[in-house]
């Protein structure tokens, strides 16, 4: 009936408000879960006053879509008698809605609260009673002072995506006027009295129930767009289920999850627990996402385990510039056996990393000695591979993080390598001799391979829709901070 749609009309606004909240400081907030996250997304109070906004812009369109339904009944009016309505062709006219705000409730999840709201709609009317057979006219309905409040509760599913459900709504409407026009509109206004307590009570009565639906039809399927996996590539995979029930305080709405990178082929458990993960009390972004060195760990476990970080150098991939010839007359200068045993022969290295690489981040960024073995071959006419010698190498390497196009990209910076011997079928030489010619061929072929890898970067755990500008970077002990600001698409 037209009632229940101009219900809807009140009650979308509250669904409205919270389409951008599931993307996203106050004071310090140490996480209590019963396991540590290895990745946060924090919506501060900015983010949520955001969502209003685009929650605004929302139901403006939905409301100049909105269509009413006629509405019609049967009253009986004192020395009138029984008297036959109907309203159609209802045209909603104006809607004001001067205060709105979502404010999440510690422990409790969001409230989204609407005082003061207005509405006047305008329509035809037919009325049929006992001494006048029939009449119409015009008719304008005012819908005033309209108060809502209603409590979002968040929590999440088996597959460990976020859920949201109304735990409570209440509604009250102060004043609901019908004014009728026509030959004899003086005459149905002596009644409108009736007509208008049973507008506000099915109004108050309607409003909840279609809150409820919206939030369950519309809301709960938005927010269940936000990726709780990520394939990054044909070997990796990236965990972001939640491992707590979104929380939100007094100033900002968390949500906790695993953050954990695994191998699509063979998936174990990591074995070691994430750090506490204690956000700082930064606000001035819309969102915020703490990922700790237990979410770049298990990336480099699970680039290891999918036999990914193997490279191989060959005189094809060292780039024209660096005017380097990969073979054995190159080497001879430092290794004389190599001349005679395998005389102007190519070259090829394979580098490989005997373990897991493992990362420490602290207040100067991330930093890690990755060890890298790397064995040496000369290519012989038929092919085949003949092994030289086994290097071992380390070196100081730092990283730069950023993030781009709602994905978090970095490059690596490599200091001064260290070379020791691990074998050799060439007999032994000075492996010092050849620090300047492995210092050139990490950073001419390694270290750039490396960087177009982490330029295409990982996902972030974004809803749909959603995009991220004005973007920082922090680092913390055993965790760094993204903050950004967010831009929602609306659909067209």
């Amino acid at each position: 009936m037209g009632v229940q749609s101009l219900a809807v009309a009140c009650g979308t606004l509250a669904l409205c408000l919270a389409l951008t909240t599931a993307t996203n400081p106050g004071f310090v907030v140490r996480i209590t879960t019963a396991t540590n996250p290895g990745f946060v997304v924090r919506i501060t109070q900015a983010g949520l006053d955001y969502a209003h906004e685009q929650g605004i812009a929302i139901l403006e369109k939905k409301l100049a879509q909105l269509k009413l339904s006629d509405i019609s009944g049967d009253s009986r009016v004192l020395h009138v008698g029984k008297v036959h309505y109907e309203l159609s062709r209802l045209r909603l006219r104006d809607f004001h809605l001067p205060y709105t705000r979502i404010t999440p409730i510690s422990n409790v999840g969001l409230q989204v609260s609407i005082s003061n709201a207005f509405a006047e709609l305008d329509g035809d009317w037919r009325v049929k009673f006992l001494f006048v057979s029939r009449d119409h006219g015009s008719f304008n309905l005012k819908v005033e002072n309209v108060y809502i409040k209603i409590f979002l509760s968040l929590g999440s599913d088996t597959t460990g995506k976020p859920t949201i459900s109304t735990s409570d709504c209440s509604v009250r409407i102060s004043k609901v006027r019908v004014l009728f026009s026509g030959r004899l509109g003086w005459l149905y206004n002596l009644f409108h009295s009736v007509i208008e307590s049973r507008l506000r009570k099915i109004l108050e009565s309607k409003v909840c129930d279609n809150v409820a639906k919206s939030v369950q039809n519309e809301l709960q399927t938005y927010i269940q767009t936000l990726p709780v996996t990520a394939r990054i590539n044909a070997k990796i995979g990236l965990d972001y289920a939640l491992v707590a029930p979104p929380r939100a305080t007094a100033q900002s709405l968390d949500l906790y999850l695993k953050g954990e990178f695994y191998s699509l082929a063979h998936r174990s458990t990591v074995p070691f627990s994430p750090p506490p993960l204690a956000l700082p009390p930064d606000h001035d972004r819309m969102v915020y996402f703490g990922a700790s060195s237990y979410f770049f760990n298990t990336a480099c476990i699970a680039y290891h385990k999918a036999g990914a970080l193997v490279f191989e150098i060959t005189e094809a991939t060292i780039p024209k510039d660096v005017g380097f010839k990969l073979d054995t007359s190159v080497f001879s200068a430092f290794i004389p056996q190599l001349e005679e045993m395998y005389p102007d022969m190519p070259m090829k290295f394979r580098l490989s990393a005997p373990t897991a690489p493992f990362l420490t981040i602290g207040p100067g960024g991330i930093s890690f000695q990755p060890v890298v073995d790397a064995q040496a071959y000369a290519i012989l006419p038929n092919s085949s591979l003949a092994p030289l010698f086994l290097l071992s190498l380390t070196g100081n390497v730092s990283a730069v993080i950023n993030v781009r196009s709602g994905r978090i990209v970095g490059s690596l910076d490599v200091g001064r390598i260290r070379l020791s011997l691990k074998d050799s079928a060439v007999g032994t030489f000075q492996v010092q001799l050849l620090q300047t010619v492995m210092n050139n061929l990490i950073s001419s072929t390694l270290i750039p391979h490396l960087n177009a890898h982490l330029d295409e970067g990982f996902p972030l755990p974004l809803l749909d829709r959603i995009q991220l500008s004005n973007t920082l970077v922090k680092f913390y002990q055993n965790f760094l901070m993204l903050g950004a600001d967010v831009h929602f698409q609306p659909q067209a």
